[in-house]
């Protein structure tokens, strides 16, 4: 259940190429090899009204909210959101040459006894592995 949601500012549309950045974090937490590729998402949101710091119209935001099942230990979650932030710092290192961009990634543990999935994508690739 790694579900790695990236928030972001409308104003990046044209400064981010996203399905790249998509497939950067995918590879990276598929490079942890904490996590099974049946189960990786990694999907965009664009806010598209937002209201940042001094309201400057050139400010801009990613958020990165990582949700995750229980079962890994704090130093595998921890290299984990290391691995990840350093990806997307590298890969957008040209946004932090101006002093208008924030960028943050939270990983969060869910709740199995509050959490219901069916996939029909895990057997599939199961079955192409084994």
């Amino acid at each position: 259940m790694p579900h790695l949601t990236i928030e972001y500012s409308a104003n990046l549309d044209s400064r981010v190429d996203f399905a790249k950045l998509c497939r950067t974090i995918h590879a990276t937490i598929l490079g942890t090899g904490l996590f099974e590729l049946g189960a990786v998402r990694v999907r965009t949101i664009q806010s598209r009204d937002y209201a940042i710091a001094d309201l400057l119209p050139e400010n801009g935001f990613i958020d990165m909210s990582f949700r995750i099942g229980r079962g890994r230990k704090a130093a595998e979650k921890k290299v984990t959101g290391e691995a990840i932030f350093k990806a997307v710092s590298d890969e957008l290192s040209s946004l932090f040459e101006t002093p208008h961009f924030a960028l943050s990634l939270e990983i969060r543990e869910i709740d199995p006894e509050l959490s219901w999935k069916k996939n029909a994508i895990h057997p599939r690739l199961r079955a192409s592995n084994g």
